[in-house]
């Protein structure tokens, strides 16, 4: 049986008081301490609240993004060592929000992982397609340039500190398509194939894009989806709980 990472980014949502209600409420869920490798990723107001309420349970907690100095001249930047300092032990990277927003790239993105690996942080490294790609069949070419170059500053030795998410540009957000599993999982397999390349097991990669209560389980059983990253369907509690149990129970032999 596999233990899947199930996470959710809460994006610009929640106040802190919103933040510890969610956080309390998934302390006390057996969510907190199944078999699944459960992630939660406030925003930078709400990451010390969360990780002080989560802290001695099996839940970890990371920020959004990161800033690759340790510190300097970036206006409203965080650096690595504020991430840490709060509590975060895991930072999600390249998000397709950050590359189409904020002009995000392969090259900081690889900056940035750099930078997460040096303070032991787990990298949470999105990749994926847009529609426009993907309707060009050019899905595995982008997922294979994307991944080769943000592992290139990768050692041997950091094989267990990065977590790639598939994340579809056309599945993410309100109105997006969820991928057909089929699709989904031949793709995962793409991508620990091209890690390969650096280290002597595949990466784990989990999936996110329109994941929801109805087509969770069907995407964490594939062969080679490690898990899930979930949106909107688990801003609230009890939906990401509920998924948590759903997809451990889905995964018994």
């Amino acid at each position: 049986m596999k233990t899947p990472w199930i996470g959710t980014s809460w994006k610009m949502n929640k106040t802190r008081a919103e933040a510890r209600a969610y956080a309390e409420a998934l302390k006390a869920s057996s969510a907190a301490s199944t078999g699944a490798r459960a992630f939660v990723i406030p925003p930078f107001t709400s990451i010390a609240d969360v990780a002080f309420i989560l802290a001695g349970t099996a839940v970890r907690v990371g920020a959004q993004n990161m800033h690759w100095a340790n510190a300097g001249a970036w206006t409203g930047e965080i650096s690595p060592v504020m991430i840490r300092d709060v509590g975060a032990t895991l930072v999600e990277i390249g998000h397709s929000e950050r590359r189409t927003h904020f002009g995000e790239t392969d090259a900081t993105v690889a900056l940035k992982i750099k930078a997460a690996l040096a303070h032991h942080l787990l990298a949470l490294v999105c990749v994926g397609d847009t529609r426009q790609e993907y309707e060009a069949g050019q899905t595995s070419a982008v997922l294979v340039r994307q991944v080769r170059s943000a592992l290139l500053a990768t050692t041997a030795q950091d094989r267990d500190r990065i977590v790639i998410a598939y994340e579809p540009v056309w599945s993410i957000g309100e109105g997006g398509i969820p991928a057909d599993p089929d699709f989904a999982d031949r793709q995962h397999a793409l991508i620990k194939e091209e890690s390969l390349r650096h280290f002597a097991e595949p990466v784990d990669v989990i999936y996110g894009g329109s994941v929801n209560p109805g087509n969770c389980c069907d995407l964490a059983v594939r062969k080679n989806i490690d898990g899930l990253f979930i949106g909107r369907s688990a801003w609230e509690a009890s939906g990401y709980i509920g998924m948590v149990e759903g997809v451990v129970a889905a995964l018994k032999p």
